[in-house]
């Protein structure tokens, strides 16, 4: 009965309070203009998007033969990049896709172009307002809920009564939370209503348990601040005092740590030295392969060493080594696209399609050896790095809510890991489905003189995000940090305040 009285004694105090209306009408001013703006970005990128699957098909329905083809992919928008954009706006969303390489992080790129003002209000996601301004909140919520009441006199007066000092400290974490919470759960209430009004978007339930988890993580990122600014009030007497102390916090905590971070984990460029043993390998199966190559050509029964064994016409064959040390690429890239095959050059057909039906499963295989050189190169050089400095962002109690709300979103590192997984399974399937109609022995492989290649049949790409369980998993460590600080914050507290004198 007791500890209802004294939340309700709070409660009350605090939604009198200005600093509550400014809370409130700040927050939902900011999500809710901000969310208009994020949607806008959202459908110029969907835009974008199905731009560039239109441009990548006619491009592909344009390759009269199989080898003159690649398979373009594209990375959907991910549409809760709205609450935090994480690295889906960031990274590559682009990649070709050939037989002959096995993408990596390294060979996409991105689509589409940019409205520079628009980007300018689209890096503000709903995160980040609330990492920045809720979390100021908070300690201005905190600072003088104990210090304000020892100086005014207030706590000695409500100690006389039999009340615990555990149910003034609950009573006090239970009423500001809510005050905190309202203008919270009310910005986003009104962000899933737009969402869900507007003709480009489509939630799923999958994706409501997405935003519950990020609801979720917020309310324990914002219990975080607060709890750092009770303990600020419990150990200062002034409230001039806590409040410096509460600002130099935020300060420290929300700008200064994770952008002092963020500089220092900017990729650098990967040295010399550590490219050098894995270029030199994949060097090595690509030699070897062209050493299969030149050992089919001398045994050919055609004369010479022409690859194209004399074949001639209205023709564009090329085969080329293409190298690059910085991304780890050397592969051996053939092409061709024959409109005219004359005559006197038909008997060597038979030949040209013994030389592909040769060749390109061994370039395949040197494609999938290099991918395993080019994958451990890759987590070395870029993957571990990041996740090490992500260890020490995690310090910072922004850090924690940063990674969680990304995962939840799967704008995170391994979201777009899951992209590429995607791209390797779907350049798979399109060479298994090349094997079973025999393309690689197949006149269309290098000429289009009999009749072009109907790409309508190729296996289609389709993205699908993971599921939500998967997004928790990778939430649930960041959650149970923040969860933890909670909890060891709290106890700090009591600990401190049933030792201080009042």
């Amino acid at each position: 009965m007791m500890l209802t009285t004294l939340i309700r004694r709070e409660l009350l105090d605090n939604l009198m309070t200005f600093r509550f209306v400014v809370v409130f009408i700040i927050t939902l001013l900011l999500v809710v203009a901000n969310t208009s703006v994020l949607i806008k970005d959202y459908d110029r990128r969907l835009a974008s998007y199905n731009s560039a699957v239109k441009s990548n098909h006619e491009r592909l329905l344009e390759s009269k033969t199989y080898s003159s083809g690649s398979w373009d992919v594209v990375r959907p928008p991910n549409l809760l990049s709205i609450f935090n954009a994480g690295l889906d706006k960031r990274l590559s969303n682009e990649i070709f896709v050939l037989h002959g390489l096995v993408p990596t992080l390294w060979d996409g790129q991105l689509h589409g172009s940019t409205n520079p003002l628009l980007n300018l209000f689209s890096s503000i996601d709903i995160v980040f307002i609330f990492e920045v301004v809720l979390s100021l909140m908070s300690l201005i919520f905190a600072y003088d809920a104990l210090a304000g009441e020892r100086e005014r006199g207030t706590l000695r007066l409500v100690l006389t009564h039999p009340v615990s000092r555990g149910k003034i400290l609950l009573a006090k974490y239970i009423s500001a939370m809510i005050c905190l919470l309202v203008p919270l759960l009310i910005s986003l209430l009104l962000v899933v209503i737009l969402l869900t009004t507007s003709t480009t978007v489509s939630l799923n339930l999958d994706d409501f348990l997405r935003i519950g988890g990020i609801v979720l993580s917020s309310i324990a990122y914002l219990s975080v601040f607060y709890l750092i600014g009770m303990l600020i009030s419990v150990i200062t007497h002034r409230t001039s005092t806590a409040l410096m102390l509460a600002m130099f916090v935020w300060v420290f905590w929300v700008l200064v740590y994770p952008n002092v971070i963020l500089v220092r984990i900017t990729p650098a460029q990967p040295s010399e030295e550590r490219l050098a043993s894995a270029f030199n390998q994949i060097e090595q199966i690509w030699e070897a392969f062209d050493r299969e190559r030149k050992d089919f050509l001398a045994n050919d029964p055609i004369p010479g060493e022409d690859p194209h064994l004399g074949v001639a016409g209205g023709s564009g064959f090329y085969e080329t080594w293409y190298k690059a040390k910085s991304t780890l690429l050397y592969t051996y890239i053939v092409g061709s696209y024959v409109n005219k095959l004359d005559d006197e050059f038909e008997p060597q057909v038979p030949h040209v399609q013994n030389y592909y039906r040769f060749i390109i499963p061994r370039k395949i295989d040197a494609a999938e050896r290099t991918w395993l050189v080019r994958k451990q190169a890759l987590e070395s050089v870029y993957f571990r790095p990041a996740i090490v400095d992500r260890i020490f962002l995690r310090l910072s109690p922004i850090g924690m809510y940063d990674a969680a709300t990304q995962a939840w979103a799967g704008t995170d590192l391994f979201g777009l890991r899951d992209f590429y997984e995607a791209t390797r399974k779907y350049r798979r399937t399109v060479i298994d489905y090349l094997y079973d109609i025999n393309a690689f022995g197949d006149r269309k492989w290098f000429s289009a003189d009999k009749g072009a290649v109907d790409w309508n049949s190729l296996p289609q790409f389709s993205f699908q995000r993971s599921d939500v369980h998967i997004n928790a998993k990778r939430a649930l460590p960041d959650l149970l940090l923040l969860l933890m600080m909670n909890l060891i914050l709290f106890m700090v507290i009591f600990w401190v305040f049933q030792r201080s004198e009042v």
